[in-house]
């Protein structure tokens, strides 16, 4: 009887958490992410290069004249311009277009442009600025500052990359909205027709809403968005407290088959990128880190052999598990968790729908991201300040992420060894399980 209720638990479970997986919304925002992180982690590379192993003050400067330094520097520059500075433009261009994919829209290249152009209709093309030794500063119009094209914006991008192409999508399926042209037309121009009264619809409405904003709160729209919406859900998402409670959560959603990803990948990433810029601008800059957690933070101390921290389960079979089919498995499962890759122990074994083994699957995280955290507050790590692939081996992770601080790669390996014995009284719970099972 207790075995049947519990089947019926991890049923209804699977079937809400299918149900949020499938959920239009997030599943946009997860893959528009997943579209967008190269070129965070090329942002990453180029801060390590230019202000690690580039920096005139280091110990290239020695080896390098410190100006050729600072020449070959400009290349990292331009990069971070077109990837870091421009982050927001890239995620409504992403959003936006996996938006037509999950609405089965074909023609995805007007919908990117309505809400790129939307997003600038949003955006104040103006910004206050203090020249040199003046007292007072001056308003600059006909630009776009950076602050709302990079990823303090990001989350203007999101609204905009969502509701701007589902308004698109919904008035160009109108008929009587579309213009249809006979002849012999090139199929660009009867495709453009098409959508012209739609585009010029979809504009103006936000234009309009970006001119009620204005008049009535005498701010632009992403001020307002950042003060309402950005400001408070960043503080919850990325203090500790709420950043381990979505991360909990997200590896549980994992423990029933749907990807944690579906979670975490909609609720914290946005925000999580953001402090990643935010942290690699600071770092490039000499100024104080801002932030301890961000999204490398997060990849580097609750993603070691995968979602989980699963790199200790497969250490903790090896040395302690009495069973030689568990080992076999875990052989198997070390070289994708060598790169971060725990979907083979986790369907395989499997931790998915097995009580005994989700649980630790949500404590090590846990554990993992409170240690790092309080030691990166209490100074006895450098803070994460590069975007690194997800799927860079632990222990060089910590070195790579904290910009080559060795005692972060260390706290990992301790991180590690602690995390087996979370893990290890679970496993002989599942061992006894399934050994009584058989």
């Amino acid at each position: 009887m207790g075995e049947s209720k519990k089947d019926k638990i991890f049923e209804k479970f699977g079937i809400v958490a299918t149900k949020l997986g499938n959920q239009i919304h997030l599943r946009t925002l997860r893959d528009a992410f997943a579209t967008f992180m190269p070129f965070m982690m090329l942002a990453g590379f180029v801060t390590l290069i230019n202000y690690v192993i580039l920096e005139p003050t280091g110990f290239m400067g020695k080896i390098i004249s410190p100006d050729t330094l600072t020449t070959i520097q400009e290349i990292g520059v331009s990069i971070g311009n077109g990837t870091l500075n421009i982050a927001t433009v890239l995620v409504v261009a992403a959003v936006s277009y996996h938006m037509c994919i999950s609405r089965n829209y074909i023609n995805q290249i007007a919908a990117v442009l309505v809400a790129l152009s939307t997003f600038v209709v949003l955006t104040p093309m103006k910004m206050m600025f203090l020249p040199e030794s003046a007292t007072k500063s001056i308003e600059v119009t006909g630009i776009i500052p950076l602050s709302h094209t990079g990823a303090s914006g990001m989350f203007v991008g999101i609204f905009v990359g969502l509701f701007a192409t589902e308004l698109f999508i919904k008035l160009s399926r109108v008929k009587k909205l579309q213009i249809n042209l006979s002849g012999n037309i090139p199929p660009a121009v009867t495709k453009s027709f098409n959508v012209l009264i739609p585009i010029m619809l979809t504009v103006t409405s936000f234009a309009i809403v970006s001119f009620t904003v204005n008049q009535l709160f005498n701010q632009d729209v992403n001020t307002l968005i950042t003060t309402v919406i950005t400001g408070p859900l960043s503080r919850v998402t990325t203090g500790l407290p709420g950043f381990l409670l979505i991360t909990s959560v997200a590896n549980l959603f994992f423990g029933f088959g749907i990807h944690q990803a579906v979670i975490s990948g909609s609720l914290l990433d946005p925000f999580l990128l953001q402090n990643m810029q935010e942290n690699m601008t600071a770092y490039a800059n000499k100024e104080e880190i801002p932030h301890i957690i961000n999204m490398a933070f997060k990849d580097t101390f609750a993603v070691m052999g995968g979602s989980g921290n699963t790199i200790a389960l497969l250490i903790a079979i090896f040395i302690f598990s009495r069973r030689q089919d568990y080992k076999d498995f875990a052989k198997l499962s070390v070289a994708p968790a060598a790169f971060n890759i725990s979907e083979p122990i986790i369907f395989g074994l499997p931790i998915v729908f097995n009580l005994s083994l989700i649980i630790p699957f949500i404590l090590a995280p846990i554990f993992s991201l409170t240690v790092a955290y309080y030691a990166t507050s209490f100074g006895l790590i450098n803070h994460v300040v590069v975007q690194i692939p997800w799927t860079t081996p632990p222990v060089i992770s910590g070195f790579l992420a904290t910009a080559g601080d060795w005692r972060a790669a260390v706290l990992q390996v301790i991180i590690i060894a602690a995390s087996v014995f979370i893990y290890l009284p679970f496993l002989r719970i599942d061992e006894k399980v399934t050994s009584t099972m058989k």
